[in-house]
């Protein structure tokens, strides 16, 4: 392999693991739940996509055949990412609905009453 390909790989797996090292850390120290909910389903998705992609690389470059779950992985990774942030998302909000108190005068549970169309009478 050539030197011009190590460096390559060598940045692309260092990229790689500067994004799952930041989707770590984003897991750990944000206080809100989709804060931490959004450092690593984006970061570390990135950075294992990168990783992953890296392994891949070097495998074709030095002319084997790509590892059949290497690709797997990478699919099933980038498909159920945003899905399951988005269903823990819908969750969350759902859990937030449900335990906000009630607040006497707050119209805003309450749905309008809009008039019947012009020309028809209510039944």
């Amino acid at each position: 392999m050539t030197t011009f390909l190590q460096i390559a790989l060598s940045a692309l797996l260092l990229f790689g693991c500067f994004f799952i090292v930041v989707g770590a850390l984003g897991l750990v120290r944000f206080s809100d739940f989709f804060k931490r909910l959004h450092a690593p389903t984006k970061a570390s998705t990135l950075g294992v996509g990168c990783v992953l992609a890296c392994s891949v690389a070097y495998h074709i470059f030095l002319g084997e055949d790509p590892q059949p779950r290497e690709l797997l992985i990478t699919v099933f990774l980038f498909i159920t990412a945003p899905i399951s942030a988005h269903l823990m998302a819908k969750a969350a909000l759902s859990l937030m609905m449900e335990s906000r108190p009630e607040v006497p005068g707050d119209d805003s549970a309450r749905k309008e009453q809009l008039p019947p169309p012009e020309g028809r009478a209510e039944d």
